[in-house]
């Protein structure tokens, strides 16, 4: 019985957390009422402050949600690639035309990026919210970051360039994609701008200069 009532109540949470997210990508924070999330779920405001303990701990979660999901996908792709390519370059190629293909199946933009939207209206929140975002941005980057400098490890760039700088500039790319898609109404941008940051690696990498130990 305990474990049906919590599973309930997990579903419950989920259906919450769906909804509102759903909206915020919509209307922002800032528009998006408890009423609205209650309305469109079907809930009470008990149930709803059985969960959350207010629109600020409602974001949080929407953050760590958002941040969980896209972890998983991308550590799902990064596993993918790793399996079929030894050579950390191939590696790394694969895993960027693999996000490419699965934004060129979309037939509509993206709605969003929670992100972007908490980011954006980050002064109704206080600092843990913000600080929050950074973090997940910076396990995104750092995933990222870690195929690059495996790259780096192997071959010589035919300019200088970091790890870090190459993981933050396909966050970026991805990041500020997502809003000019939306803004478009453009579904592929994301793709084609990832398909040119690959591009810029191949270039970075032409001649698969072994790098020389020092």
């Amino acid at each position: 019985m305990v474990a049906s009532m919590a599973t309930k109540g997990e579903r419950t949470r989920e259906k919450m957390l769906a909804t509102a997210e759903t909206l915020v990508l919509s209307k922002g924070f800032a528009a998006t009422s408890l009423d609205e999330i209650l309305r469109a779920t079907g809930s009470t405001k008990g149930a709803f402050f059985h969960h959350f303990k207010g629109k600020a701990d409602l974001a949080q979660a929407l953050v760590e949600r958002y941040r969980r999901n896209h972890a998983k996908l991308f550590e799902r792709l990064v596993a993918e690639a790793e399996a079929k390519h030894a050579d950390p370059l191939d590696a790394t190629m694969h895993l960027l035309k693999r996000f490419e293909a699965l934004i060129q199946a979309q037939s509509k933009p993206l709605p969003g990026c929670v992100f972007a939207a908490a980011t954006h209206e980050g002064g109704q929140f206080d600092t843990t919210l913000r600080d929050r975002i950074a973090d997940s941005l910076r396990r995104w980057a750092a995933l990222y970051e870690g195929k690059f400098d495996a790259v780096l490890s192997r071959y010589e760039p035919s300019l200088p360039i970091a790890a870090k700088e190459l993981a933050e500039m396909i966050v970026a790319i991805i990041e500020g994609g997502l809003i000019l898609s939306r803004s478009y109404g453009d579904a592929h941008l994301v793709a084609r701008q990832s398909r040119q940051f690959r591009n810029y690696l191949s270039l970075l990498f032409a001649d698969r200069q072994p790098r020389i130990a020092a």
